[in-house]
């Protein structure tokens, strides 16, 4: 198994993408530490993971709250021995289907302010548990949206082109450490989007149905499909396991070829 005897804290972990990477990690032999604000979605994963004979603990954290993000990594660390894996999936509370020119500040605001303070908050605490032992990962999630120049997604790319270069910046400062910062770049998901009567348009003319969204979508990509939530949760175990020891700094990317590497 790729992660066995490893310690896993997945941020946002009842949610849809949190979840997919939280049934991976524990697929491969990680203990999987569950944080997020709602505390019945956190159980009903961590009942899954053990139902399928993995280890998980779960607890309420709020990763935009300074002190409950430490008292949290110390207490994982003191109860494993260590973290060895830290994912940020945390929501950003994104404004989608208004132009600019018309959006209020904090609806544009707030996702690049979410995203910024949660991923500093839980890298800083892994890295702060991670460098003196010698290694670690540090994991978060973006996606196509930050490469693709997309009218009416409001603050979301500008959260995601900042989530890539915070982490470059990680990286380059821990990587004297032995601990590696990477995040995977996604495709829209299927399987996480919500159940509206509309979208967006996104600068297809018309609002679009979830059907007709998801196929506008497949059409930006090379394969011509979208990339899956287990899919997903493979990339994600692969690149905090030893099989990807070389890979910092960077995207892994799984856009279905919608962006560049």
């Amino acid at each position: 198994m790729l992660l066995e005897d490893r310690n896993a804290v997945i941020y946002g972990a009842g949610g849809t993408v949190g979840r997919a990477v939280a049934l991976a990690f524990a697929r491969e032999g990680a203990r999987v530490f569950l944080a997020g604000r709602s505390r019945d979605a956190l159980d009903a994963v961590a009942g899954e993971i053990a139902g399928s004979g993995g280890t998980a603990e779960a607890a309420e954290v709020d990763a935009l709250d300074e002190t409950a993000v430490e008292e949290h990594a110390d207490a994982v660390a003191r109860a494993a021995g260590g973290i060895d894996v830290s994912f940020n999936t945390i929501g950003h509370g994104d404004v989608h289907g208004a132009p600019l020119l018309e959006m209020p500040l904090e609806d544009f605001a707030r996702p690049i302010t979410v995203a910024t303070r949660s991923l500093f908050l839980t890298a800083r605490a892994a890295a702060r548990r991670m460098a003196p032992r010698g290694s670690g990962v540090i994991m978060a999630i973006t996606a196509s949206t930050a490469f693709q120049r997309l009218p009416e997604v409001g603050g979301t790319a500008v959260a995601f082109d900042a989530i890539e270069s915070q982490s470059r910046t990680w990286a380059a400062e821990l990587g004297p450490h032995g601990v590696r910062v990477l995040w995977l770049r996604s495709t829209g998901l299927p399987e996480a989007l919500a159940n509206v009567d509309l979208f967006p348009a996104y600068g297809t003319g018309a609002p679009m149905t979830k059907e007709e969204l998801i196929e506008w979508q497949r059409g930006l990509t090379v394969l011509k499909r979208l990339t899956t939530l287990e899919e997903l949760g493979r990339a994600a175990a692969f690149a905090a396991s030893d099989l990807a020891s070389a890979m910092t700094g960077c995207a892994v990317n799984v856009t279905c070829g919608a962006v560049p590497g």
